[in-house]
């Protein structure tokens, strides 16, 4: 799935633009957005593909787009967020290895989203969200909040997830063992979207089902609604 930038106006939906990505590998083949090839390193970050895969999903949402400054707002959700990096340097710790000073002090989710302010220039409030159920859903309340203010012209809305290590596919199965629908990509995958006002909620049923719990969000990007126009 390409990138593409429509109006808001067109879709009636509020979205400026969209981006799936899926980085290169086995498990990405026939997901939308698949690389062609590995992702770059983010600078600063190290040991999983979590950062490069936020950095490079919001690099092609926001292609073409001017958001420097307060009026754009930033939000990325993620139920496991980056736990082979969170676990990596617990792991560390607990053997009594040598580890990386950078893993025991850095929150990946919230600096990453610091390398894109400095990146962009984008000087609004910036949010990480985690939620068990309906994470799509909640961020996209979250971001109607923030439009709603009036001080916000434009939100840029991240939901990614990695292939679940031991750990989050503990989570998924507890989730799973309650009774919830909700499941995981069948691989590392991310999905970016421009926003403004009036933005549809998406439907239970959207997207590949490969995409778990984010097919409802990669079914609002434009590429996807132009199709359906």
């Amino acid at each position: 799935m390409e990138t593409r930038t429509t109006t808001a106006t067109r879709l009636g939906q509020g979205i400026l633009s969209g981006a799936c990505l899926a980085p290169w590998g086995e498990s990405a083949s026939g997901l939308p957005g698949a690389a062609a090839t590995e992702l770059p390193p983010l600078a600063g970050f190290v040991v999983s593909r979590f950062s490069p895969l936020v950095a490079e999903v919001a690099r092609r949402c926001l292609a073409g787009h001017d958001v420097a400054g307060p009026r754009t707002a930033v939000l990325l959700g993620s139920i496991a967020a980056d736990a082979t990096t969170a676990d990596t340097a617990a792991r560390d710790l607990a053997c009594g290895d040598v580890h990386n000073p950078l893993l025991f002090f850095q929150s990946v989710p919230s600096s990453v989203l610091g390398a894109l302010a400095k990146e962009y220039n984008i000087t609004g409030p910036m949010t990480c969200l985690s939620a068990r159920e309906d994470l799509p859903r909640h961020l996209l309340e979250t971001a109607a909040v923030l439009l709603a203010d009036g001080q916000v012209e434009r939100v840029l809305v991240i939901a990614v997830e990695l292939t679940p290590q031991a750990r989050a596919r503990q989570v998924f199965a507890e989730l799973a063992g309650d009774g919830s629908t909700v499941r995981a990509p069948r691989g590392d995958f991310a999905v970016a979207l421009l926003l403004t006002r009036g933005v549809r909620q998406p439907t239970a049923d959207g997207g590949p089902a490969e995409l778990g719990y984010l097919a409802s969000l990669a079914a609002l990007c434009p590429t996807t609604a132009e199709e359906a126009i």
